[in-house]
């Protein structure tokens, strides 16, 4: 049962750090700093203030406008806050422990390689491999998982799909699949272990081909991110998994 005290903790500490994910999926596709220099509008280039920097609520009071040149403000900011703020509330407010934080810490990694492979098909190593080394460490905190099926897992989770890109442009000429891919299996590999990873490859698959359907894009050309569905199908893959294993 969710402890609302905690839920709220959690929540808070999601669209903290989801306005600062936020940005960074914004400005580091383009080469901006995430670190250097004051927000501020797109529009206009007023620097914002206090009041326009409280996560979701400045957005909401402001109508996602600027106050001064009343051009939009990416809806980015507020759907990435929310979500972190869904993750912390749930991860933080069901295990209000170490286990319930290193589940909020993937969550808002996941979300930010999911959004970010989903608008510029970009899963940064500095993102991915960091995950890995958080799979071995707090992630003991999170599952069960014995550390040799994490070790399993990381190797084979990478091999897989590094072997499947190497395949396809023996065959096709061409590349097919971006390493990044590889990296982030590989570190779910290294959180849930590699009983995990057929039922995460399997579900992203399906979330790609519905996806490419329901968008009429379901071509052989048709660039795919695969990274956003492995990110959405990683946990309830692992509850699958968990469920068959007990």
């Amino acid at each position: 049962m969710i402890q609302p005290v905690p839920a709220l903790v959690g929540a808070l500490a999601g669209m903290i750090l989801g306005s600062f994910l936020a940005t960074l999926i914004l400005r580091w596709p383009q080469g901006r700093s995430m670190l250097r220099g004051r927000s501020a509008c797109d529009g206009c280039g007023r620097t914002l203030g206090a009041r326009d920097l409280i996560p979701m609520v400045s957005a909401m009071m402001s109508k996602g406008r600027c106050r001064t040149c009343g051009g939009r403000i990416d809806p980015l900011h507020g759907r990435v806050e929310a979500g972190c703020a869904i993750i912390g509330a749930l991860a933080i407010g069901f295990r209000p422990d170490l286990g319930g934080v290193a589940w909020a810490l993937l969550g808002w990694v996941l979300l930010t390689l999911a959004v970010l492979d989903w608008r510029h098909f970009w899963l940064p190593d500095a993102l991915t491999l960091p995950m890995a080394f958080l799979g071995f460490t707090i992630g003991a905190w999170a599952t069960d998982v014995a550390m040799g099926d994490r070790i399993v897992g990381a190797v084979a989770g990478y091999g897989t799909l590094l072997a499947i890109a190497i395949g396809y442009k023996a065959v096709r000429r061409r590349d097919g699949l971006g390493m990044g891919d590889a990296k982030l299996l590989g570190a779910l590999g290294a959180w849930f272990g590699w009983q995990a990873l057929p039922f995460i490859l399997l579900l992203a698959a399906l979330l790609g081909l519905a996806v490419a359907l329901a968008t009429g894009r379901a071509k052989g050309s048709t660039h795919v991110p695969l990274g956003t569905f492995l990110a959405l199908a990683a946990f309830p893959a692992w509850l699958v998994t968990m469920s068959i294993m007990a």
